[in-house]
């Protein structure tokens, strides 16, 4: 008995041996398990293929409304955020200078033509003297002496009532002129808009003498333009015409369609004339992006865009309708016929390489023109290629 018992314990403890040899080799060297795979169906799905571009909301017209007389503004008649229709008065700048200019070119108007009454009263007696010489001088009764004084103060006469005439016209213009000055004293509206700023307030003077200074700005709301700067890289892909839509900050979740009025032949920088600027102060140009603009213009008729808001635009190059799209993390290396390579998963759990042939891509999915089905599963990835992507964006984020 004693024999057996002992067997037993030999038995139970090489038994305890092996289980704890085990879980230490479990403990300090665990087997590595194989990744999973990180996959996604084939969908159907729209696909659109688009250029982004930032731009700028402004109205299609914005008046700078300027002063051309001088003088003091006594009244402002319009408000910030105010409706004028064209023709309305807008403000008033203070009319006495302007006034006393008219009045003063009326005074010399007046007395050119008193001078003018006097020329032709001495040109109708200079004339009949001419008359009585040259009649007497036929009849020899006087010398010829007489008959050229005579001829030459008609002569004199006649020119002195051209000269007048001439001052009389130059006196109508100067009259007009102050007329229309004292015209410029009241601002008017001249178009039918929103009033964006006032940039002359009430009370402040008004110089007009080299340039017109802006007193208000008006725009017309009704319709809006929106200014898209498309990178050099975009700008060949890009024509009028094309589709858009685009969304503002304030209502993300809202899309505004348009089409492509224009692009600009030439980047904004070259209006900028560099022969002006000192040679220090220039950068250059070869490193910095280059962007050209592009238009179009939305209805506003509830003015909700607003001037100087933010568009996030997308130009919608091509799209495709219930397309096979599948995304772009699972396409591989490209072929030498442009197609792509993708692994897809086979009924048995297997992983298959299959060169399949893409469309449109908005760089989020991609459009699969041949090479798939609809009942297809694609790799996107394993998660240890994921795991240790992310650690090294981590890693990455943390040294920066």
């Amino acid at each position: 008995m004693a024999s057996k018992d002992r067997k037993r314990w030999w038995v139970a403890g090489a038994v305890l041996a092996v289980l704890a040899l085990w879980g230490v080799e479990r403990s300090f060297f665990p087997t590595a398990e194989s990744p999973r795979l990180l996959t996604a169906p084939v969908s159907v799905t729209d696909v659109e293929q688009t250029v982004l571009a930032s731009g700028t909301i402004q109205p299609f017209k914005l008046v700078s409304v300027g002063a051309q007389a001088s003088g003091r503004i006594v009244a402002m008649h319009v408000g910030l955020g105010d409706q004028v229709s064209k023709g309305q008065l807008v403000a008033e700048i203070d009319p006495s200078t302007q006034r006393n200019a008219l009045q003063n070119a009326e005074a010399i108007l007046a007395q050119d033509r008193a001078q003018r009454a006097a020329r032709s009263a001495a040109l109708r007696q200079a004339d009949l003297v001419f008359k009585r010489a040259a009649a007497t001088y036929a009849q020899r009764l006087t010398s010829r002496a007489d008959y050229d004084a005579a001829e030459a103060a008609f002569d004199t006469a006649q020119a002195e009532v051209v000269a007048v005439d001439a001052q009389i016209r130059a006196a109508k213009i100067a009259v007009d002129l102050a007329r229309v000055t004292l015209g410029y004293t009241k601002v008017i509206a001249p178009i039918t808009g929103t009033v964006v700023a006032i940039v002359t307030p009430e009370g402040q003077t008004v110089n007009a003498v080299q340039t017109a200074p802006t007193i208000v700005k008006l725009a017309d709301l009704e319709t809006m333009t929106v200014k898209a700067q498309i990178s050099e890289a975009d700008v060949p892909h890009v024509h009028p015409g094309q589709s858009l839509y685009f969304t503002i900050l304030g209502d993300p979740s809202h899309r505004y369609y348009a089409k492509l009025r224009a692009v600009e032949p030439a980047p904004e920088s070259i209006a900028v004339d560099t022969a002006t600027i000192p040679a220090a102060t220039t950068k250059d140009t070869s490193s910095s992006a280059i962007y050209y603009n592009g238009l179009f213009d939305i209805p506003n008729p509830n003015h909700v865009l607003q001037p100087s808001m933010t568009a996030q635009v997308n130009i919608v190059l091509g799209e495709a309708r219930a397309a096979l799209s599948i995304p772009t993390a699972a396409l591989g290396e490209t072929g030498a016929d442009g197609r792509r390579l993708v692994r897809v998963v086979d009924g048995k759990r297997g992983v298959e390489s299959r060169w399949v042939r893409v469309g449109f891509n908005n760089t989020a999915v991609v459009q699969v023109l041949e090479g798939l089905k609809s009942n297809d599963t694609v790799v996107l990835g394993d998660s240890a290629t994921v795991e240790a992507a992310e650690a090294a964006a981590k890693r990455s984020a943390g040294t920066t």
